[in-house]
């Protein structure tokens, strides 16, 4: 026979007939505060109705100053061309600027982060060139990525907290290959494919960062020489297609899906031939992000 004397007191507090100083039992769940006074709302978007949509900084590195012996990124031309017309069409001010030195870089960074941002949705940032363990390279040295990043945190650039701040890496994260795991079919390509040097980074704190990668922590990152790097290639044919209707964190991880059905064709590096890149993303987005046509 079922106990009929246990009674349901989710929701409830039970208070017993204990004498006075002796502790009264209180059901755990009323001890929590109520999760739905905090607004946690799965759909939640962040708002992107402000009179602008955002500044997109594009740093486009070709060129490097003799003594840091690193090889020239051709093909870089034509991913900043296509990375400015991809975030002109969402809305940007898109910006680029080729071969800059570390304290011009740095200048432009900072007088970005002192400006006001309250009236736009967001801020990108995006940096083609070759990279060394925390560093990216500009024409003359390396910057510390983490450098960079914290010039936007919430503490530094007040006008974009609760904003998402975008950061684009297209540069090698190691020195590895990633083999391919299946057959793929070879396909003939007219560009040669070469790879930038490694660049790896540590995620900064603070919310509403989206650090995109263009290849997996360890491993080399492609580039052609005539239609450049597998990455931007991808991101910016999806960013056409899609860049206006899906969701960017679901339209990053389309981005990863493309990039890994790749496989090198031609390369000076007999080595490379046959492998494989996958890009990555690490989010601390706190809503889904939408590029949603404007309203005029």
């Amino acid at each position: 026979m079922a106990d009929s004397g246990k009674d349901d007191v989710r929701g409830s507090v039970e208070i017993d007939s204990k004498p006075e100083g002796e502790s009264k039992n209180i059901c755990e769940t009323d001890a929590l505060p109520g999760r739905r006074s905090i607004g946690m709302d799965p759909a939640e978007e962040y708002q992107m109705n402000h009179r602008k949509r955002g500044l997109a900084l594009i740093f486009n590195q070709e060129w490097f100053f003799w003594q840091l012996r690193l090889p020239e990124r051709t093909g870089t031309n034509a991913d900043k061309a296509n990375l400015v017309k991809r975030f002109a069409e969402l809305g940007f001010d898109a910006k680029s600027y080729d071969n800059l030195k570390v304290e011009e870089v740095m200048n432009i960074l900072q007088k970005a982060a002192r400006d006001n941002h309250v009236d736009s949705d967001c801020f990108v940032c995006v940096f083609l060139s070759h990279g060394e363990n925390d560093h990216i390279y500009a024409y003359d040295g390396q910057i510390r990525i983490r450098d960079i990043t914290a010039l936007f945190k919430g503490d530094q650039c007040k006008s974009l907290v609760g904003k998402p701040k975008i950061f684009i890496l297209q540069a090698c994260r190691g020195d590895k290959h990633d083999d391919p795991v299946t057959p793929m079919e070879e396909v003939d390509n007219p560009n040669q494919v070469v790879v930038d040097a490694g660049v790896f980074y540590t995620l900064p704190a603070g919310a509403d960062f989206l650090m995109c990668y263009s290849v997996a922590e360890g491993y080399y990152s492609h580039r052609e020489t005539v239609n450049g790097s597998w990455y931007i290639q991808d991101l910016c044919d999806l960013l056409r297609e899609y860049g206006q209707s899906v969701e960017f964190t679901e339209l990053l991880m389309l981005v990863n899906r493309k990039v890994s059905m790749r496989s090198v064709g031609r390369c000076a590096d007999r080595n490379a031939i046959g492998k494989k890149q996958v890009p990555c993303f690490c989010s601390m987005l706190t809503k889904k992000l939408y590029f949603r046509p404007r309203k005029v």
